[in-house]
């Protein structure tokens, strides 16, 4: 679940005491992990795989009542921002006032020490303020059309604080996380934008043309989720010049991660095998093809940083055996996805009596159905398959889901995952994102009465029968 889904007063999830009250929930479930999706900016579309920055936090998730608290808004301005509707996330508005409304703030801010000593162990988040406060000094245009190059200082002393802000309070959630023994798990996308701080003051270590512009793109061929493939449009890295500099830009970005997660997943692992890649000119990514990338040593290069740190590899998709030996030597749990198990594949690994031990189980993703909307979808022939794997009469396939969460917790995998959906049993109402549209995702929230309805001494039961504590 990510922080957006909580539930609040506020228009979106936050770091307030929802996320505290949410930890306790876990805790007292028997639930010691808990994933999110990647925290950076997110983009026009709300999604936060594409931003204008990889070391960047999401002002929305900032919350309203601690800035009240210190003094930072007034009790009016805090009543005026409560929200219209507790079940979506309001994007609208919030792009319209949240903005200036942590502006007020930052102008009220004055633990300034306080602030720069943060950036001296955080220059790259640093990096991004100034690329945003660049970006505002040149009329929001992208990076390749800027004219001045003196960041706008307002802005800059914004973004300042908005980002410091952002990572005080979650640094005070994870702290309480962790002393309640809950884990946090990031998510990593694979790619930055064009148009970034990563890219802007990194030219080097991307593929790009005497214009500084992308000579190739990413995305993913044809497959399960869209029919032309995803053309994700990002620009790809340069391996050959990040292996000359000991792939230091990568190393960054994960010791990052190190101090906002307990683990991380790593999006689109299977790109450090062979990356496709497709002309910008394109208008899908059918016509793509397949590079090689840094493989085993890069991978080898990562794990010397990590330690205890969890790396899942997220090794979905179209996967060959090259790949499948890369996740294998790499020692990082790959991803199964109990929707995928079905799709017509014989034995599938997807299906809960292939899961090895070093894997990460998943019902289904933020890109899946929720479990009920699954059922509720597939063809008749398919359903009944479901149901006669989990040994569930066929006609109660609409309440056919705490057996299957059951049979996933008695699994082999050694980490089990749920979306949040599932463990309340909504529907594809609720369904957070459907990969290859941009409108209509990340919107989802939960409910406090919702997030009570689960039945906490069950899970706690069942975590515990199948050593899960």
């Amino acid at each position: 679940m990510h922080i957006s889904s909580l539930y609040g007063d506020y228009s979106i999830g936050s770091f307030g005491k929802e996320a505290v009250e949410f930890i306790d929930f876990l805790s007292s479930s028997g639930f010691t992990y808990w994933q999110v999706l990647p925290f950076c900016l997110p983009d026009e579309c709300n999604s936060p795989y594409k931003s204008f920055g990889a070391f960047s936090g999401n002002p929305y998730f900032i919350d309203l009542p601690t800035l009240y608290e210190k003094g930072l808004i007034s009790k009016e301005e805090l009543d005026g921002a409560k929200q219209q509707s507790p079940y979506l996330c309001e994007f609208e508005r919030l792009k319209k006032e949240r903005f200036s409304l942590l502006e007020k703030a930052s102008k009220n801010f004055k633990d300034l020490s306080l602030m720069e000593e943060f950036y001296k162990s955080f220059p790259e988040i640093l990096r991004f303020c100034e690329f945003m406060a660049l970006k505002k000094a040149n009329d929001g245009l992208p990076h390749s059309e800027w004219t001045c190059l003196v960041p706008d200082k307002s802005a800059l002393q914004t973004w300042k604080f908005i980002e410091y802000e952002f990572f005080t309070e979650w640094f005070k959630i994870k702290k309480y996380a962790n002393s309640k023994g809950v884990k946090i798990i990031g998510d990593m996308p694979i790619y930055v934008d064009f148009d970034s701080s990563d890219l802007y003051f990194n030219k080097g270590e991307f593929l790009l043309d005497e214009n500084g512009k992308p000579k190739l793109v990413a995305g993913v061929p044809p497959d399960y989720f869209s029919k032309d493939g995803q053309l994700w449009g990002n620009p790809l890295y340069n391996w050959n010049k990040m292996k000359e500099n000991g792939y230091a830009w990568w190393k960054k970005r994960i010791d990052f991660h190190k101090k906002l997660f307990d683990g991380v997943r790593i999006d689109h692992f299977r790109a450090f095998q062979d990356y496709y890649a497709v002309k910008p000119t394109e208008k899908t990514a059918r016509n793509g093809k397949w590079r090689k990338g840094p493989r085993l040593q890069f991978i080898n290069e990562i794990k010397k940083m990590c330690g205890d740190f969890t790396v899942i590899a997220e090794d979905l998709g179209l996967i060959t055996n090259e790949v499948r030996t890369l996740v294998k030597k790499s020692g990082f749990p790959g991803m199964k996805v109990l929707q995928f198990g079905f799709l017509g594949e014989e034995n599938s690994p997807h299906l809960p009596h292939n899961y090895e031990n070093n894997c990460v189980a998943y019902t289904g993703t933020h890109d899946n159905n929720t479990l009920l909307g699954y059922v509720w979808e597939v063809d008749n022939n398919t359903r009944n398959t479901i149901m006669d794997y989990f040994n569930i009469q066929r006609d109660r396939w609409n309440d056919s889901y705490g057996e299957i969460i059951l049979k996933m917790l008695s699994s082999s995998a050694g980490l089990t995952i749920f979306p949040v959906q599932d463990l309340l049993h909504y529907g594809a109402d609720t369904r957070l994102n459907t990969p290859g549209i941009a409108q209509n995702n990340w919107a989802f929230r939960i409910t406090k009465n919702g997030l009570h309805s689960i039945d906490k001494e069950k899970y706690y039961y069942y975590n515990k029968l199948y050593s899960r504590l």
